[in-house]
């Protein structure tokens, strides 16, 4: 981290062969002016091995050199996703294949509008292969050797946004591999056949995967094994780049996806940042929507799962998006339109929600591709534009000595934990393949928005982080390991408060429904039995149930239950049991038989919105900050040396006045200075609370000095 700025800020520059090579002095000596301090660049292999071992680094010796020259560093992006010509036609025998057997041919790059990529964010050669392999090795070597000491030189970016398409690969070599592994995990060939319920295998052979799926243990297995697969790659390139290089940053970043497409896509932000010195992630408004909570949602995520580490946002929207199906239909401006005031408030949120570097995907637009004109600050010739003074104006604050200890702030924990069950979404995959994992995702993003539009901080906490959280909720939990299941048992036997939405651990081990619900002994745990259940999606939109006269919005399924020690503490209108409240050890459990966050991200009723705050109240939970006006967010980052930061930011475009009162455990405080006052910004404190008034799309960060505990 040495070799990095205070806060590297800059962006992607060269995807061969945009921007054009008679700009490119003048754009690093505008950069450079401009506060940017580092770029990344697609390092294709398919660009630059024009032969075999014939390699052509012109351009990006080029690049390395004027970086070097404008004080600007360099992380590399590696991209052996981008295969040379004659490799894919030499070794076509070890393409990847779909599971409907077709094989795949190179193709354009969407982002990069050049020859040799495949489907997704994998190549089209296997490297499964060992001649794939060893020849994609021998690239990555040439390149590591030829750049690491290299005065520009900061990093590889091993893995450009972790994930990959859940069609491939099915060709011979992934299939001995998961063969193998296979019988790792079961010892033989017959205890395979019982797990699997195909008893009549006579050898290893006839073992293939799966090419329908659905909520079976062959297919389980399959989903688990291309993951472990394709990060069994990233792990390789790893290794072998810092066999070669041991002292440059080894990074990758994601697409903030573990709640929506890590079963369907492999986006396993948690997996992928434990691998690296340095995550990050993209994340852009034209493509996910212009609503805050995203935002959000996709910072949290990432700080999350880098458990500590340092993360920045890799890619962030900078310029428009034009004629792309995520944004047909959408109004202009839900992110189709970059305004000025947009960076503003999107780098804002990513600064306070713990990011600690910001990248464009552009620096300034592609020229040819469906993507041209797309994300760049920079106009489509490079020069300047309203929204590259902006982030200008943010590069060079960033980077100012005076906000040192403010970026070496991290955020605190939040005021509650959404717990994250990776097999869970795996089931809920392979259960529900019309949906394409839709009730998860509504049901875990339902449970965000239920705290954060009243401003309470929720936490993406993974299975296995829970024992640092107190409080955690639990969305659509319906599978659960036999394992997981203790592991739960046990933190709340130990202290933990936990509210579970309806059918916890329903189906358990391999997805075989248990014949005692709630499943693996959590009966115990919620003080309650099943008593009826009933799986109707398509006709649960409208189940309620009543909790303290409040009526809540359900859906998706639904159960009823029986106490057997614990306390009825609301019901549906039939009069049974929907909601039963329990104390197990020295914890305490909330069961709630159906989904009333998937009902809140439907239909953002008060009473669900309520029901959250009853949540809140039941669990003890006093939140950092307390807020008159949740169309505004505040968060609070704290130094290592206890020195307290207030983020407060507006994403509205009106000016926003409102009240802040912070949590008695922070004692008494004193407000100032401020870090970032943003446009006619203004604030007053009155003992515990803070009035204060912040332009639209804009932000207002305050030092905090405590001066009694």
């Amino acid at each position: 981290m040495d070799k990095l700025p205070q806060l590297p800020y800059g962006a992607v520059y060269f995807r061969k062969s945009n921007p054009p090579r008679e700009d490119w002095e003048r754009d690093y000596a505008v950069a450079e002016e401009d506060g940017m301090n580092i770029n990344r660049h697609w390092f294709m292999w398919g660009a630059i091995e024009v032969a075999q071992g014939v390699y052509d680094w012109e351009d990006y010796d080029r690049h390395m050199d004027l970086a070097a020259k404008h004080g600007i560093k360099t992380i590399i992006a590696e991209m052996i996703i981008s295969v040379p010509e004659w490799a894919a036609h030499e070794y076509a025998h070890a393409v990847h294949v779909r599971a409907d057997g077709t094989p795949l041919r190179t193709q354009m790059g969407v982002s990069s509008a050049s020859g040799g990529f495949g489907e997704g964010s994998q190549g089209v050669l296997n490297l499964d292969c060992p001649e794939v392999k060893e020849l994609a090795g021998k690239f990555l070597t040439e390149l590591a050797l030829r750049y690491k000491d290299h005065p520009a030189m900061a990093g590889y970016d091993v893995w450009n946004e972790c994930n990959y398409s859940p069609n491939v690969c099915h060709s011979p070599y992934t299939q001995a591999k998961f063969r193998i592994w296979l019988n790792q995990k079961y010892g033989s060939l017959h205890a395979l056949s019982q797990a699997w319920h195909r008893y009549s295998y006579t050898s290893w052979e006839q073992v293939r995967a799966p090419q329908q799926l659905g909520p079976y243990p062959e297919c389980i297995d399959w989903v688990q094994f291309t993951k472990i697969n394709f990060y069994e790659h990233m792990q390789w390139r790893i290794d072998l780049i810092r066999s070669v290089d041991d002292h440059n940053l080894i990074t990758a970043h994601g697409i903030a996806g573990s709640i929506n497409v890590m079963a369907s896509m492999g986006a396993d932000d948690w997996l992928a940042a434990s691998k690296v010195d340095l995550y990050g992630y993209t994340w852009v408004a034209s493509r996910k929507g212009n609503q805050p909570w995203k935002q959000w949602h996709a910072v949290d995520v990432t700080r999350a799962a880098s458990r500590g580490k340092t993360f920045w946002h890799a890619e962030t929207q900078g310029g428009p998006l034009w004629l792309q199906p995520q944004v047909i239909g959408r109004a202009k401006e839900d992110g189709r339109v970059t305004e000025p005031a947009d960076i503003r408030i999107w780098q804002m949120i990513t600064l306070a929600g713990g990011a600690r570097g910001v990248l464009f995907p552009r620096w300034r637009p592609l020229l040819d591709g469906p993507l041209f004109g797309a994300f760049g600050p920079y106009a489509m010739d490079g020069s300047r534009t309203p929204r590259s003074d902006m982030a200008s104006s943010i590069a060079k604050w960033a980077n100012d000595p005076g906000q040192r200890e403010l970026l070496e702030s991290a955020p605190i924990q939040g005021d509650i934990g959404i717990l994250v069950v990776p097999d869970t979404q795996v089931f809920d995959y392979l259960l529900n393949r019309e949906g394409k994992n839709a009730f998860y995702e509504q049901a875990m993003w339902g449970a965000y928005q239920g705290f954060f539009d009243q401003g309470v901080q929720a936490d993406w906490v993974h299975m296995d982080d829970i024992k640092q959280y107190r409080v955690l909720y639990w969305p659509y939990p319906i599978m659960i390991g036999s394992q997981e299941g203790e592991a739960l048992r046990q933190w709340v036997a130990e202290g933990g408060t936990l509210i579970s939405e309806g059918c916890p651990a329903y189906f358990g081990d391999r997805g075989k429904v248990g014949t005692r619900q709630p499943n693996h002994g959590l009966d115990q745990v919620f003080g309650a039995v099943e008593s009826n259940v009933e799986f109707m999606p398509d006709i649960s939109g409208e189940l309620r149930f009543e909790l303290d006269g409040i009526q809540v919005r359900g859906g998706i399924y639904n159960q009823s239950y029986k106490a057997e020690g614990g306390q009825v503490a609301g019901h549906y209108a039939d009069g049974t049991a929907a909601v039963v409240q329990h104390t197990y050890g020295q914890g305490k459990t909330m069961l709630v038989g159906t989904f009333p966050s998937a009902g809140y991200y439907h239909a953002h009723e008060d009473g669900n919105l309520a029901y959250f705050a009853k949540v809140l109240e039941w669990a003890g939970v006093n939140p950092h900050i307390k807020l008159s006006d949740s169309s505004v967010q505040a968060r609070i980052s704290r130094q290592a040396n206890g020195a307290l930061f207030i983020w407060i930011l507006n994403p509205e475009r009106e000016p926003k006045s409102v009240e802040l009162e912070l949590s008695s455990e922070y004692g008494a405080w004193q407000a100032g200075p401020a870090y970032w006052d943003g446009v006619d910004s203004q604030w007053n404190q009155d003992g515990s609370k803070l009035q204060v008034t912040v332009a639209g799309r804009d932000a207002l960060i305050i030092g905090l000095k405590v001066t009694q505990v």
